[in-house]
This record gives C-alpha cells, structure tokens and sequence, in this order.
C-alpha cells in the first residue's frame, strides 16, 4: 500500500494542491491527514495562498481516500464543509504488517505516546511543524513536519509509506 501522510496544511491552497499533485503522480492509495486542515491559528501567521474554501473543495474530491485525525485547530464547522471525518482525535492503521497511531501531536507525541502503542508500532503525529524520525522504547516516532508552515527552516515536506518503509519528501517553495 502506497500512502501519504502530511500535517498542517493551515488553509494553504497553494501547498495542498502540490500535496494532490503529488498524490497523484504517485499513485498513492491513501492520504492521511494528522490534523490542523483549514485554519491557521492563533499562534501563525498567514500561510502563502490561504484560502480554506479551495482547500476544502480540493481535498473534498479525494474524501474516499483520506484518512484524518483532528488537530488542535480544527473545528466542529470544519465537519459541515470536509466530506471526510475530520474530528476523530486519534486513529489505528495497519499498512504492510506495521501498526501505526495516528494523533495530531498536541495530547499524544514522543513524550506522551498513545496508551496502546508498544514495541514496534509507528506513532505518526504533527502539531510541532518540525520532521522527526526517532525511536523510543521500541516505538519509532514520526513527524512529517507541515506542509504549509515549516517551522526552523526545514522543508515544506511529507512522508510518503511504501512497501514498509517510511520516506520524507518536500514539496517545492
């Protein structure tokens, strides 16, 4: 199974429509989504091209294949205009033999892992805006950092799964 994982999209229409552009010429499967879709919060500054209503009309059209666990910025009204679910705080996917724990990083994270994680499992979570590939108590810990806002001068970037193994990759500036 081929899937994308991004996190923190914040609105931006110009990185998430080079997210389904990458999507697509990849053929992937799935897109999982770790929260913080539309709004850009109180804490961030305006994304390049906000404008949440294409982000929702562009994600809208690939509703059957995303996967999406809410972030600290999502919102009930959120769930009025994604076809997709966008509250469910955390989720369990198994991919390729491997066990992975979908949060968006603000309960859960490397400090704090999900109570059903052990040994082996994949904890996949954003919030930070920062990539990380860590492991700890036989946990491995992943960040794909954000898409629309990186944050410490990393790359707008994403993890692409397949055949088990996890990949990061940028999207262009």
């Amino acid at each position: 199974m081929k899937i994308i994982i991004a996190s923190d999209l914040h609105g931006s229409y110009y990185y998430t429509a080079q997210l389904i552009e990458q999507f697509n010429s990849l053929k992937a499967d799935k897109l999982v989504l770790l929260g913080d879709i539309l709004y850009h919060g109180p804490r961030n500054d305006f994304p390049k091209d906000y404008s949440p209503k294409k982000v929702f009309e562009a994600l809208n059209l690939l509703a059957d294949k995303i996967i999406c666990v809410r972030g600290n910025c999502d919102a009930e009204v959120d769930d009025m205009v994604l076809d997709f679910e966008v509250l469910v705080p955390e989720r369990t996917l198994t991919a390729d033999g491997i066990t992975m724990h979908l949060t968006h990083g603000h309960n859960y994270d490397i400090n704090n892992p999900p109570p059903l994680s052990k040994q082996g499992d994949v904890v996949l979570s954003g919030h930070t805006h920062l990539p990380l590939d860590q492991v700890k108590n036989g946990v491995r810990f992943l960040n794909p950092g954000s898409i629309s806002i990186p944050k410490e001068n990393t790359n707008h970037s994403f993890i692409l799964f397949e055949n088990g193994v996890f990949s990061f990759l940028s999207l262009k500036d």
